[in-house]
């Protein structure tokens, strides 16, 4: 139901509307009213009231779909803390509300006074800080580590329900869920995948949305920075969908990637889904992309079409790496190392001599850096490292 007039301060909707609604709810036994406007404490008090049934607003619902999906610790501490952010900022007004009597699906609160019930949700919260703190460090760390080891990382990003999981799945030949629903992916998932004799991590990231809340975008920033942290950016777009859909779905993710401070990571757009369009419908979504950036590669990841044009835009895309040759005397201490080195980096040449191994190799500068640094405590020897072409 839409009404186009000024917001009602007791109930959102006019009352005429309202008597519709009440009507509604008792024909159809409805079990529960949803705004897409943001509903006040005393409106959903009174909507309670007025129809029996619990209601609810959009930023209630996504945290309800947010908490059916979470399957990991990370991702349900995020909503937790979500919800908990936003009973902080109504804390006052439930508590005088729960006092006049309490409403079908509304929050019980008992004889709790206001600043008992206040103190008590902050304390939450910072609990669930903590924990997320903690959890953040653990990743911070691993990103380091991967970093120390040379791996070169590529974030995939996207409105939500565009693809990202069946793309992910295809391309490190596993099985994260997917699904028909929304927000299928709270948590990153990481795992490392090869491109042209590059070793890249892929990690797929929650789904964007529009008109996100500021309390969403922030629980789940930690999630969401994942993306800040990588080597490139793929986009996933729903090709689907009228131009008008599209474009306004790639808007809301162009903002998101520039609030999360990933605005200057170089970004591929793949426009999934093609093979439910006619190829008049692809050159024209194709020829829309095109303003935005000129690496576009239309694929479908369901039927696996264009996969492997897209795995060559972007290994041409990822940052140059560095080639260097080595030369190390022939001993199992050596042997070992040389083996670790085939495991880390893109290995292009080895010639084993009579008692020397020469091993050209290519990967990241710092993992470069690094592999050089040892060179010289096994006794070996080094060429002056050059851009790779």
């Amino acid at each position: 139901m839409e009404q186009s007039r000024k917001l009602d301060s007791r109930f959102s909707v006019g009352r005429d509307k309202l008597e519709e609604i009440v009507k509604l709810v008792k024909e159809h036994k409805v079990r529960k009213l949803i705004f897409d406007n943001k509903l006040k404490p005393v409106q959903v008090y009174n909507i309670a009231k007025k129809t029996g049934v619990e209601a609810i607003d959009r930023f209630q619902l996504i945290l309800e779909v947010f908490a059916h999906r979470a399957s990991t610790t990370e991702a349900k501490l995020q909503i937790q803390l979500a919800r908990l952010r936003y009973e902080l900022t109504h804390a006052k007004e439930k508590v005088r509300l729960a006092r006049l009597g309490e409403q079908p699906g509304f929050m019980g609160l008992g004889a709790y006074e206001v600043d008992i019930y206040y103190e008590a949700v902050k304390r939450q919260i910072n609990s669930i800080r903590e924990k997320l703190k903690k959890i953040k460090k653990k990743r911070s760390l691993h990103r380091k580590r991967r970093k120390e080891l040379g791996f070169l990382s590529i974030a995939l990003a996207g409105y939500t329900y565009a693809g990202k999981s069946t793309l992910f799945n295809l391309l490190v030949e596993e099985a994260v869920p997917t699904g028909e629903g929304l927000f299928t992916t709270l948590s990153t998932t990481t795992r490392l995948i090869e491109l042209s004799g590059k070793r890249v991590l892929l990690t797929d990231t929650v789904g964007f949305i529009e008109r996100l809340s500021v309390d969403l975008v922030d629980a789940f920033r930690s999630t969401l920075e994942e993306t800040t942290f990588a080597d490139l950016i793929l986009l996933i777009v729903d090709a689907n969908e009228s131009l008008q859909t599209i474009e306004r779905k790639l808007s809301v993710c162009l903002d998101t990637i520039e609030k999360i401070g990933a605005y200057e990571i170089p970004l591929v757009i793949a426009l999934n889904k093609i093979d439910l369009l006619s190829e008049l419908e692809v050159r024209q979504r194709m020829e829309a992309m095109s303003s935005i950036t000129s690496d576009v590669v239309s694929i479908s990841a369901l039927e696996n079409i264009n996969i492997d044009t897209l795995k060559q835009q972007l290994s041409k895309l990822l940052k140059s790496q560095i080639q260097a040759t080595i030369t190390l005397p022939i001993n199992d201490e050596t042997l070992s190392f040389v083996s670790w080195i085939f495991s880390h980096a893109h290995v292009k040449k080895v010639k084993y001599e009579e008692d020397r191994v020469k091993l050209t190799f290519e990967a990241v500068s710092d993992f470069v850096g690094t592999i050089l640094g040892r060179v010289e405590n096994y006794g070996g020897v080094l060429t002056e490292p050059e851009t790779s072409t």
